[in-house]
């Protein structure tokens, strides 16, 4: 026998009872950022594998061990997108949209791609909602998008369960500067390092700050600090954003082992985290790219940004029973139609009342059936009513609307006033 067909560990079908939740998260974040200025931008799937070697850097995790690469039959090397800054950089690059100064603001969705060992929280297709701006270098907008997306939180009620952590990286000067006093400090105490953290020692060194391993991270109590090597301007530039989020109230916890793991940010960087998700607590994270443009081959243009994990908002929505209860309602009305005449008048009528309530969810019965397998699947559908039309119906030229959940009674109404009362029902 063949084998059966599943889909690809770590990517994962989404299936009809979930995906209400998931429209509602993005509608909800679309709103938001509608309201605030931004602005959808869409970009391919696929890019040139030359893109992240040269954006994300060659010794980061995320180019070394995991992206999906293959060459084309052009002989051309490809990569399944692993995050979307790189491709909106590249976008704005190729249309010439950030020329001459032009403040963009820009969001974006869609799935990414690392292989990765899965677990909860972790897939190797994942999904996010990423933004980004170019030609904004002040703190104000830093706060601007830490400030949106706090007000998200309150939004979705998950806002308690969340921590902001914040640290600045300074210039590249600066964490050049940082970088030689750290490799001095832990090539003294090689002996002591994990052998990951040795090996980012002559590639990435500001990673082992990021350190999952304890005897690492009790080592670097006594390293070197990266706030004592930052630079004038990017302290005065984190005093500034960290004014911005006291005067608005947002609370914070300066984390000065978070560096990211992409090699872009330079200035702020910052994580939204909870506790409530296991080891995968990192939700939404970002900061400043202001040398990314330029690294790209344009002209020097400031950029920041951050990106949201969808598939861990939507558990860490779940897990603090945040869902909203009308989402298990895949409609709002049912129609029971029998025999032919009542059938064809009902899809008259439906159609009419889409006409007339273009916000309504009405499902019409299809494959006939008697009235009492009509209301299994009227009530299987969460409809909070029925509506029925049969021969003695038809002929009066009405509508029994029949409450499905609670204890009203059934009522006749006419056709010219079903849309009306059913409106009003629904309302009530």
């Amino acid at each position: 026998m063949s084998k059966t067909l599943q889909a690809i560990r770590g990517m994962n079908d989404i299936l009809p009872e979930q995906t209400p939740l998931w429209r509602y998260f993005e509608s909800t974040v679309a709103r938001l950022l509608d309201g605030y200025g931004y602005r959808q931008i869409r970009m391919p799937i696929v890019e040139a594998t030359e893109l992240f070697k040269r954006s994300i850097g060659e010794v980061t995790d995320i180019v070394e061990k995991e992206m999906y690469t293959f060459d084309d039959r052009n002989g051309d090397s490809l990569t399944l997108r692993p995050e979307g800054t790189a491709s909106c950089v590249r976008a704005v690059l190729e249309h010439g949209i950030t020329g001459g100064g032009q403040i963009q603001k820009l969001w974006y969705i869609g799935p990414m791609f690392r292989h990765e060992r899965p677990q909860k929280g972790r897939y190797r297709q994942f999904h996010q909602i990423g933004v980004e701006v170019f030609n904004l270098d002040g703190p104000d907008i830093d706060a601007e998008l830490i400030i949106m997306t706090w007000r998200l939180w309150g939004l979705l009620g998950i806002r308690p369960a969340l921590t902001l952590e914040l640290n600045s990286l300074g210039s590249s000067a600066a964490r050049a500067n940082y970088r030689e006093a750290l490799v001095e400090f832990l090539s003294a105490r090689l002996d002591q390092l994990d052998e990951d953290s040795k090996r980012r020692l002559t590639t990435n060194p500001l990673r082992i700050l990021d350190s999952k391993v304890p005897e690492t991270q009790a080592l670097l109590m006594d390293a070197p600090k990266l706030v004592d090597h930052l630079d004038d301007d990017s302290v005065a530039h984190f005093a500034g954003l960290t004014a911005r989020l006291d005067a608005a109230g947002i609370p914070y916890v300066l984390n000065p082992k978070l560096v990211r793991g992409l090699d872009y940010y330079g200035k702020t960087v910052f994580e939204w985290v909870t506790n409530q998700l296991g080891a995968q607590g990192t939700v939404c994270a970002g900061g400043r790219y202001d040398g990314l443009v330029e690294q790209m081959g344009g002209k020097p243009t400031t950029g920041v940004g951050f990106a949201m994990g969808i598939e861990r908002l939507v558990l860490l929505l779940e897990a603090l029973e945040q869902v909203p209860a009308a989402l298990a309602r895949q409609v709002d009305v049912y129609f029971c139609a029998l025999g032919a005449p009542a059938e064809l008048a009902a899809l008259v009528l439906a159609e009419r009342l889409r006409d007339q309530l273009p916000n309504l969810r009405l499902q019409v019965n299809a494959g006939a059936g008697s009235f009492k397998s009509q209301f299994k699947k009227a009530d299987k559908s969460g409809a909070l009513f029925a509506l029925i039309l049969a021969e003695d119906e038809l002929a009066q030229q009405t509508v029994a609307l029949k409450p499905l959940r609670g204890n009203g009674e059934q009522q006749h109404i006419s056709w010219t006033a079903l849309a009306e009362q059913l409106a009003a029902c629904l309302q009530a």
